[in-house]
């Protein structure tokens, strides 16, 4: 008999099976489609030679993650390559905010009015980010915290909504970069803490930057996964699970799926019914015959580039999207441009570009259109330069991976209580009704992102009931 089952061969769940193994647990992981990955994977969408990342493809959580750090990935070929710029908000008169490693560099970015309101606002988390960032994503706390102090004033700055917190700035350019921020994780700009979600952005820029893996997010997984084999583990592709029998006899299963899909595998009911899922995206992967001609000098030296000519208009697009049931007129978009920094993502002289805009959960309409409109707006010529594209929306996401429920690529809104305690009101998050039965996916703490972190912390009370018994 195994110690332990992973289902699901995202980062989640090839973080906690390596956890496991570690410890000198067995475990097997398996995952339904014929490679691993989950939402860090790379594929060739468009034409041969181009390397895009179908989910995730910046990553400044990943290298910001105590549980990644902690791993000998980098052994197993795991390689961050960082951009001249972290990030840039770029605007249609042509200038740019931009987040760069440097916090007298972003801060000058926003302006003399902002500047030191900025420097205020993060210079006394950052010498004690790494602490402050093993706290944070280890929350709810079923330990004291190692600098309790921090994480307290960290919560008072974070736990409002972040249109409380950019109340500290008079300019578009703060304001609209910090917006941004906060829409990674597609939160209405008023919610409960999503002034910590921007912050928490801006501190892993400045701490270590949002680097793209070399040769693609596949990279991680891949890495996870040699580790994990090296370790003993095994791992089983194209194997789908559909109920907890088809599963080999095991002291401990745990699952990198939706609470909704553990609930009809496992048999649970109408346990998860309160849990709330998001948004969706609609994503379109470009082959590019040369680089996005940015009408801003900076965000062309940026991996990242923000889409949204001001922070109302990023409120609007959220709005639509999240409440107002429709697609919106001038979406958001987060983009990000891999191939400049990595030339094994497209051939050489061309670029790989992806981008994508929130809509309703479960939206059938088409979006390209009006995201190369918006797009134009900052890139004048962008169509001119596009050999193909490869375009994907809630329910072809959702398709090509079952965590993503109407094209929720966080697994989960970032609403309300859920934001922090997800998927149920509990201080136990991974633990299930059945003893045996763990949930490690990003519909648990800490939240979305490739960062192993909800994977780490649902090992650990995986561990714990392991020894017990």
């Amino acid at each position: 008999m195994l110690d332990a089952v992973v289902v699901g061969a995202g980062p989640n769940g090839l973080t906690a099976a390596v956890e496991l193994a570690r410890r000198g647990f067995s475990v097997a992981v398996f995952e339904a489609r014929d490679t691993v990955g989950g939402g860090a994977r790379t594929e060739e969408l468009t034409l041969p030679g181009f390397r895009h990342d179908p989910c995730s493809a910046a990553h400044p959580l990943g290298i910001n993650s105590p549980a990644f750090r902690a791993l000998p990935l980098e052994r197993y070929g795991l390689e961050w390559l960082h951009a001249e710029l972290p990030m840039a908000h770029p605007f249609p008169d042509g200038s740019a905010a931009v987040l760069s490693r440097s916090v007298a560099e972003t801060a000058a970015s926003f302006g003399p009015r902002d500047a030191g309101a900025y420097r205020r606002l993060v210079e006394p988390f950052l010498p004690k980010w790494d602490t402050l960032a093993r706290d944070f994503m280890s929350l709810p706390l079923t330990a004291l915290p190692r600098d309790p102090v921090t994480l307290a004033r960290f919560g008072l700055v974070g736990l409002p909504p972040s249109t409380w917190l950019t109340r500290r700035f008079h300019d578009e350019p703060a304001k609209a970069l910090f917006a941004g921020l906060v829409a990674h994780v597609m939160a209405p700009l008023n919610g409960l803490a999503t002034g910590g979600v921007g912050l928490v952005f801006a501190l892993a820029a400045h701490a270590r930057g949002w680097p793209v893996a070399r040769g693609g997010s596949q990279s991680i997984s891949d890495a996870l996964t040699a580790y994990l084999k090296d370790l003993g583990g095994l791992v089983h592709t194209d194997y789908e699970v559909k109920r907890l029998d088809d599963l080999p006899p095991a002291r401990a299963y745990v699952f990198d799926t939706s609470p909704t899909a553990l609930a009809r595998i496992v048999g649970f009911g109408r346990y998860y019914e309160g849990y709330k899922y998001g948004p969706g995206v609609f994503k379109v992967d470009y082959a590019l015959d040369g680089p996005v001609p940015w009408t801003a000098e900076e965000a062309r030296a940026a991996g990242t580039v923000q889409i949204g000519a001001d922070s109302a208009e990023i409120g609007a697009a959220l709005r639509a999207a999240s409440r107002q049931g429709r697609a919106p007129d001038k979406p958001f978009m987060i983009t990000v441009q891999p191939s400049v920094v990595d030339p094994t993502r497209a051939p050489e002289g061309k670029h790989a570009f992806w981008a994508y805009g929130h809509v309703p959960s479960g939206w059938t309409g088409d979006l390209t259109d009006v995201m190369e409109r918006q797009l134009e707006r900052f890139a004048p010529g962008f169509r001119d330069r596009v050999l193909a594209r490869a375009t994907a929306g809630p329910l072809e996401l959702a398709a090509r991976n079952a965590n993503y429920v109407g094209g929720d690529i966080g697994t989960g809104a970032v609403c309300g209580l859920q934001t922090l305690l997800r998927p149920k009101l509990s201080l136990s998050p991974y633990t299930t009704p059945h003893p045996a039965v763990f949930i490690c996916s990003s519909a648990t703490p800490p939240g979305p992102g490739v960062h192993g972190m909800s994977g780490h912390n649902a090992a650990k009370a995986v561990w714990k009931r392991l020894r017990q018994t």
